[in-house]
């Protein structure tokens, strides 16, 4: 298995114990990783398709993560128990969960932003509190289309590339995203629609 963790520098790594909840025997490299995961993700936009769903519920999320990549990973849906290079302590996950999922309700009850600026704002926040081992980016970004159908939106384009691979669209997002953390939303809330 020599290159199958192997994650861009800007990825989350995941603990020893983490590469052992790998599910298919048969993965030896990082591109079948990559497969089977993308493989799983469409599962669960088929599950999701044609549904009106409020995916501002914790346990919703969890199980949102479970069906994008419970074929892979025995740890899908739970929370990470561990730092990590990005998001916030292990320990504060459940309650900052809550507290986005109150707020990003609040700005759609009060109408405190456009319906992109929220769904934005929920995405970061999403990204930043980082809650799996791993696929939080792609999880937040599938959970954020989901609000923005529930609101009777289009989804976001994301750049209209694949933001896994390493390249010019995913330092865009990357950088947009480190804005966000500095509390300039403004890149991202154009890298969404671009």
């Amino acid at each position: 298995m020599n290159d199958i963790f192997e994650q861009p520098e800007d990825a989350t790594p995941l603990t020893e114990e983490e590469k052992e909840g790998l599910i298919p025997s048969y993965i030896s490299s990082r591109s079948e990783l990559n497969e089977a995961e993308h493989k799983n993700i469409i599962k669960a936009e088929i599950w999701i398709s044609g549904r009106k769903i409020n995916p501002l519920d914790i346990s919703f999320l969890k199980d949102l993560h479970k069906r994008m990549f419970g074929d892979v990973w025995q740890w899908a849906g739970d929370f990470r128990e561990t730092s990590r290079n990005i998001g916030i302590e292990a320990y504060r996950i459940p309650t900052e969960l809550v507290q986005l999922v109150d707020d990003t309700q609040y700005q759609i009850d009060n109408k405190s932003f456009s319906i992109d600026e929220i769904a934005t704002r929920f995405h970061h926040r999403l990204v930043l509190i980082h809650p799996f081992p791993n696929g939080n980016g792609r999880h937040s970004r599938l959970a954020t289309d989901i609000l923005l159908q529930f609101l009777g939106e289009e989804r976001f384009t994301w750049g209209a590339h694949d933001l896994a691979s390493r390249g010019k669209i995913r330092s865009e997002y990357i950088e947009a995203l480190r804005a966000a953390d500095n509390h300039d939303i403004k890149l991202l809330l154009e890298f969404v629609r671009k």
